[in-house]
């Protein structure tokens, strides 16, 4: 067992980190090394690094990076937090147990105040193995929500539909196979242009309707360039562009997990969303990858976006898990609870300014 606090330890450990994946049947590709330390790169500060790993004759069998937060109460986080829709440590599944208790004792959560915040934890999550083994305090609190549907061809997905909703659905298939939308998968070499372009549609998209003022911004678009591409070349992820009378109408990342393709973040313009039916163009194309690919999921990741909910997925919760000492976990855990009843509040009661307020962060998110 040891702790790493040196800013390029993670970095070095490529090869044998994405070797712990592999064999982590739990792990996505959020936590992969090329997402983690492209993650770092643009994200991480310098002397807050915390790498716990656990070694069994010298190979690496367990895993947790994480980074020290200061604000507003010293905690622990998971490297990769915000961009992240699965957090997670990583324990090889020949030795998993064993390794969870031994990864609980590595963490440094040794004084009264010490916290460890993990959130958007999937409830399969190897995490949930080391709370059998931690013998201090405890706060679970739901986090995001995530969908999901089952990897199969678009027609299976029609007939979960009330007839009406699938009837207009394949009417709109119908208008995209007659218009002559066409989808190429990106090569790896492709990529960084690839995501220049989805990061430009993803702006036009959005323009004036509340985008996620982190999209704009340059320190997202050098992480994104460099994780994609990374991922691109080793089947963790996938860039696919769709065009219309030669002209580039949309990009689509996905991530690649052993079980399931991801729909991460995409571009459209906005004259192809005046005439096309966007979400069906998308889904189609993952549907038919999931399928292509032997993946038994599609998930639509984070968020309830109206768009999802036309597809009848189904619903999951992920967990936010707070551990630590007693103080630490009471106090923080409570203002966690607070915070998340006032966004609730303000969502439910006004809208309208919550509007408001999306679209100042967006005009004034530097560039």
């Amino acid at each position: 067992m040891s702790e790493h606090r040196h800013d390029g330890d993670l970095s070095a450990l490529a090869a044998e980190w994405d070797d712990l994946v592999d064999r982590c049947s739990t792990a996505t590709p959020f936590q992969c090394h090329a997402w983690l330390d492209s993650w770092w790169q643009s994200y991480g500060r310098p002397g807050r690094l915390r790498l716990v790993l656990v070694r069994r004759n010298g190979q690496l069998v367990g895993a947790a990076p994480l980074m020290l937060r200061l604000f507003p109460l010293p905690r622990l986080v998971p490297v990769g937090a915000g961009l992240s829709d699965f957090g997670d440590v990583l324990l090889d599944d020949s030795h998993a147990e064993e390794v969870a208790a031994l990864l609980v004792r590595a963490l440094p959560l040794h004084r009264p105040w010490s916290l460890l915040d993990l959130r958007e934890v999937r409830p399969s999550g190897a995490v949930h193995r080391l709370l059998a083994h931690w013998p201090g305090a405890l706060r679970r609190v739901p986090d995001s929500l995530c969908q999901h549907l089952p990897g199969v061809p678009v027609e299976e997905i029609l007939a979960r539909l009330p007839a009406p909703s699938a009837k207009r659905a394949r009417t709109k298939l119908r208008r995209l196979t007659a218009a002559g939308v066409t989808v190429r998968p990106t090569p790896p070499d492709e990529v960084p242009g690839a995501v220049a372009d989805l990061l430009r549609l993803h702006e036009l998209q959005w323009l004036g309707r509340g985008v996620t003022p982190e999209h704009l911004r340059e320190r997202f678009a050098a992480h994104l360039t460099r994780a994609a591409t990374a991922m691109t070349a080793t089947g963790r992820a996938a860039l696919h562009r769709y065009w219309l009378d030669g002209e580039l109408i949309a990009c689509h990342l996905t991530v690649l997990g052993s079980d399931f393709t991801g729909l991460y973040l995409h571009g459209v313009h906005p004259k192809a969303r005046e005439r096309l039916d966007i979400s069906g163009m998308l889904l189609s194309e993952c549907l038919a990858h999931a399928v292509r690919t032997g993946r038994g999921e599609v998930n639509l990741l984070r968020g309830r976006e109206p768009y999802k909910q036309r597809w009848r997925p189904e619903q999951a919760h992920n967990d936010r898990l707070l551990i630590g000492g007693r103080v630490s976990v009471v106090v923080y855990g409570s203002a966690v609870r607070l915070r998340a009843a006032a966004v609730r509040h303000a969502r439910s009661r006004l809208p309208r300014l919550v509007r408001v307020r999306m679209r100042l962060r967006a005009l004034l998110a530097p560039r």
